[in-house]
């Protein structure tokens, strides 16, 4: 393929590319919101993601507080990472897919850690697992539709 008809190819964006695009960065910014709140340890934000398992906020707000630096490093690879890769996406950069790849590295990390070293108090992680469960399949599908369109010309 010359120059002239790989630009041509990539001038032609399928539409699927901006609505996947578009609900890639809404769905990975709550993620990053949730990486922020937690960081900054804001205690109505996170009472309010405890109260269902009957788990006093300002216990959880400690143990988000007592991460391991390298645990936060992952978390932080996890989230930055699908920003990153949805900001690629929708800026049609190949670095898509590498980006998408890195988040999905960070997110098994940082939940490994996370589902060894439960929430002081949470006797039912079955909404966990299935939070995790779910990002993890979305993720998987981000970097499988990022690398599709960088192998079918549309990222460059």
């Amino acid at each position: 393929m010359d120059q002239t008809e790989e630009a041509d190819l990539r001038d032609a964006a399928p539409w699927h590319l901006w609505v996947v695009g578009v609900l890639s960065l809404m769905f990975t910014g709550f993620g990053a919101y949730d990486y922020v709140m937690s960081q900054v340890g804001d205690r109505a934000y996170i009472g309010a993601a405890v109260e269902p398992f009957g788990i006093d906020a300002d216990v959880a707000v400690s143990y988000f507080a007592g991460f391991p630096l390298w645990a936060d490093f992952i978390w932080a690879v996890g989230v930055w990472g699908a920003v990153a890769g949805s900001v690629l996406l929708l800026a049609r950069r190949a670095w898509a897919y590498p980006a998408y790849l890195a988040s999905l590295a960070g997110l098994v990390g940082s939940n490994a850690y996370t589902l060894a070293n439960p929430v002081p108090g949470m006797t039912d992680s079955s909404l966990t697992y299935a939070t995790v469960a779910v990002v993890f399949a979305v993720m998987v599908m981000l970097a499988l539709y990022a690398r599709a369109q960088r192998d079918n010309g549309v990222l460059g």
